[in-house]
This record gives structure tokens, C-alpha cells and sequence, in this order.
């Protein structure tokens, strides 16, 4: 009935629960109720409308909304019963054997007040603590099976990129081209959605942008922003029309069974002016340089300082990763169902690198009536430092139509 050929195996989930419940027997937590849809993918191998409970030992119980017949399909949870209302929670929950739990885990980064007031009204008597730092901290560790996955993905982001030269023209608007390689993305399975876990952020398939548009900033925590459509949307592409010599940023995110990766090339139509060019080149050599200094036990902020002093040395430190005061204060985020994951090589970061880690590694400079230039790849931190996953010349693209 439905398509279950890319089906979480059952030994990966169950590896991932037994992690999650040490942590919460831990830290004294009864159990956790799962909702929100990476995490529900991550734990239950589908994200069909539920509640999954997963307590500190003992069996987890999927209490499905709709639509069962495909979850059970698509998950491997052994336990799973139909959820008429959230008012049968507790009763199912007995039922099953738990009993009402007096220590409760959500996920209070993203779980909206509603559904937070509705299970306090639930369990009155039971107190709710925040397990979402928990749950990112167990998925920032890729499992080889995660990793196969985002290998995937990397190629794809790679094969997406090889496209661009022979789909770019002068004249053509950057939602036109846009447009044009999405497609060619989508040919190769990209699923369109690109899950992110900040509140408010969205973005669909990445950033385009062309010349002084690429420079001009947005609302995202992003260091590109864009002119965009309309201020509904508020980032990306627009109407501008693709001039010759000027920097073509595809900063496009591959998207496939879930897993991302993260990967930003530069092209021109005709050769970059010097100034540009060189620009660019120290941000491929600043790259190099942080790849050589990440290590498992190196501190996330340690990254991010390396990376403003050397810009500084280089004479760029007015247009690192922003042109104002409002510029980003990282260089790299953690990538995996979701965009934005742990770590984050930011100022102030003092979490620590560790084998299994995949992380997007973005430095970029912006020229504000010039354009942007830079480059982002995606990384797994093994022992003996970062291994590349995307893996399309660095250099600027440069396309002859």
C-alpha cells in the first residue's frame, strides 16, 4: 500500500531508543512523549500524527492520530494503538502497563503553549521538564547508517551542482534558474521540504542569489539573504536578471530520505574582477585552515575565533559572514534531518567536537553592491579530523553562456 523500500531498520531505531532511555533514567525522567516530526522520524520512522512515548525502561508505545495503517507500514515500533483523542493518553498509557509517569519529558523548544497547557491539564499532578537539549545531543552522533544516508545526499548535492554551468544564461531572471535546477534536483529524489528546528526560519532548497542581490540581508540566520519575491517571503531569489562577471551564489541544500547536506558554490558567467576572485580564494584557504584545526576535543567557539582572526589577518573582517552589525556570529552549523542541529561553531560555543558529528562549514564574505563569494560543504568529524562529503570543485564555476 505504501512505499516502504527506505524504511528505518528496526536495529537503528531500537540503538537510539536505548540511548535516549539511559539518558532519561539518568536524569530522573519517567519517560518522554515525542511529537515533533524529526524527532518523531528519528525515534519511530515515520512522522504520521501522533504521540510517541518512550519511558526510561520498558516498552515505548505509539499512540497513532492518523494514519495508522501507513505507520504501521513505515515504522517498526512493535506497540502501536490508535489515539481517538489526547484526553486517552493517561488511560492507554495504563493500559499498556507505565502507569502515569511523575517525571515528564518534552520537547519545550519547539512543542507549541497549547499542547503544552493540554498535557499539564492531563498530568496535573506529574512535572514536565525539557528533554529537547537531550534529544539533540544524542542526534548531533551519527550513526554509519546516518551517514550512508547523508553520503547520498553529498553526491546528489554534487551531481545538482555539475548541472548549473549548462542551465545558466545571461538575461535569465534568478527565480528562472532558480526554478531550473530545482527541478533537476528533484529528478533526483530531493524531497522539496528542508526541516529546520528554530522557530520562524524556513527556507526552500536554499538561496540563489545574483550580483549586489546576493548582498542584500534578510530576517534568517543566514549570512546570505536576497531580494526575494515579495516580502511574504522575505529571502532568496528574484526577478533580477543574471548579468555576466558577477558572482552566481547556488547555496542549495540536497534533501533526500530525510537527511540534508549543505553545499554553496560560486559561478560566473565570464571572469570575477581580481578583487572578487582573490576574495574568494581566501575563503577556500580559510577553509583548509579550519578543516586542519577541527579535531574531536576542540572547542566549537575555538573554530569560530580561529576563523574571525584569520579573516582579520586576510583584511576582511568588515564583510565576514555579514556587512553590518548584524552579521552572523558563526561559521558553521551541525546538519542532519534538520538544518540547524548541534554543533554550532559560534561565538560562545564551548561544546566540543566528537567523532560522528556532520557539520556545514560556511565561510563567506559580502560585498554589499557586489555580491557574495565564499563556500559551504558538509563534513563528518571522524578521529582524524573532518572528511568532506561534498565534493564539487571549490573554485568559481565559471559557465561560458
Amino acid at each position: 500500500m505504501f512505499d516502504t523500500d527506505r524504511t528505518t531498520p528496526v536495529t537503528e531505531l531500537t540503538a537510539r531508543i536505548a540511548k535516549f532511555q539511559t539518558r532519561l533514567d539518568k536524569e530522573g525522567i519517567d519517560g518522554a512523549f515525542i511529537i515533533q516530526n524529526s524527532d518523531l522520524f528519528y525515534f519511530a520512522g515515520t512522522i504520521q500524527q501522533g504521540v510517541l512515548y518512550i519511558p526510561a525502561s520498558g516498552k515505548v508505545l505509539f499512540m497513532v492520530r492518523k494514519n495508522v495503517e501507513r505507520a504501521l507500514a513505515e515504522s517498526k515500533t512493535e506497540h502501536m494503538v490508535f489515539l481517538q483523542s489526547s484526553r486517552d493518553i493517561p488511560e492507554l498509557l495504563k493500559d499498556f502497563g507505565h502507569g502515569t509517569p511523575s517525571a515528564i519529558g518534552m520537547e519545550l523548544d519547539v512543542l507549541p503553549a497549547n499542547q503544552l497547557f493540554g498535557f499539564q491539564k492531563l498530568f496535573g499532578s506529574s512535572r514536565i521538564t525539557d528533554i529537547s537539549t537531550m534529544i539533540r545531543m544524542i542526534r548531533s552522533i551519527k550513526s554509519p547508517y546516518e551517514l550512508s544516508l547523508l553520503r547520498k545526499a553529498a553526491a546528489c548535492a554534487d551531481i545538482v551542482s555539475g548541472c548549473v554551468p549548462q542551465l545558466v544564461a545571461a538575461g535569465m531572471t534568478e527565480i528562472e534558474l532558480a526554478g531550473k535546477i530545482e527541478a533537476a534536483a528533484r529528478k533526483l529524489g530531493h524531497q522539496g521540504i528542508i526541516r529546520m528546528r528554530l522557530w520562524g526560519s524556513e527556507l526552500f532548497y536554499g538561496h540563489l542569489m545574483t550580483g549586489p542581490a546576493a548582498a542584500v540581508p534578510s530576517y534568517l540566520a543566514s549570512p546570505t539573504g536576497g531580494r526575494a519575491l515579495s516580502p511574504a517571503v522575505g529571502q532568496g531569489p528574484s526577478h533580477k536578471k543574471i548579468k555576466p562577471h558577477e558572482p552566481i551564489l547556488v547555496d542549495y541544500v540536497f534533501a533526500l530520505d530525510g537527511y540534508l547536506a549543505d553545499h554553496a558554490r560560486i559561478f560566473s558567467i565570464g571572469r570575477l574582477d581580481s578583487g572578487l576572485r582573490d576574495a574568494h580564494e581566501r575563503m577556500l584557504d580559510l577553509q583548509a585552515e579550519i578543516m586542519g584545526a577541527a579535531r574531536p576535543g576542540v572547542s566549537c567557539e575555538t573554530l569560530y575565533n580561529l576563523a574571525v582572526t584569520r579573516t582579520r589577518e586576510f583584511g576582511y573582517e568588515d564583510y565576514f559572514m555579514g556587512a553590518d552589525a548584524q552579521r552572523i556570529k558563526f561559521i558553521g552549523h551541525g546538519i542532519g534531518l534538520e538544518l540547524d542541529e548541534f554543533p554550532f561553531l559560534a561565538m560562545g560555543q564551548q561544546l566540543e567536537l566528537a567523532e560522528g558529528m556532520v557539520l556545514a562549514l560556511e565561510p563567506k564574505l559580502i560585498f554589499p553592491g557586489k555580491g557574495v563569494v565564499g563556500i559551504e560543504n558538509t563534513h563528518v568529524v571522524t578521529g582524524a579530523g573532518l572528511e568532506r562529503l561534498t565534493k564539487h570543485p571549490d573554485t568559481v564555476n565559471l559557465c561560458s553562456s
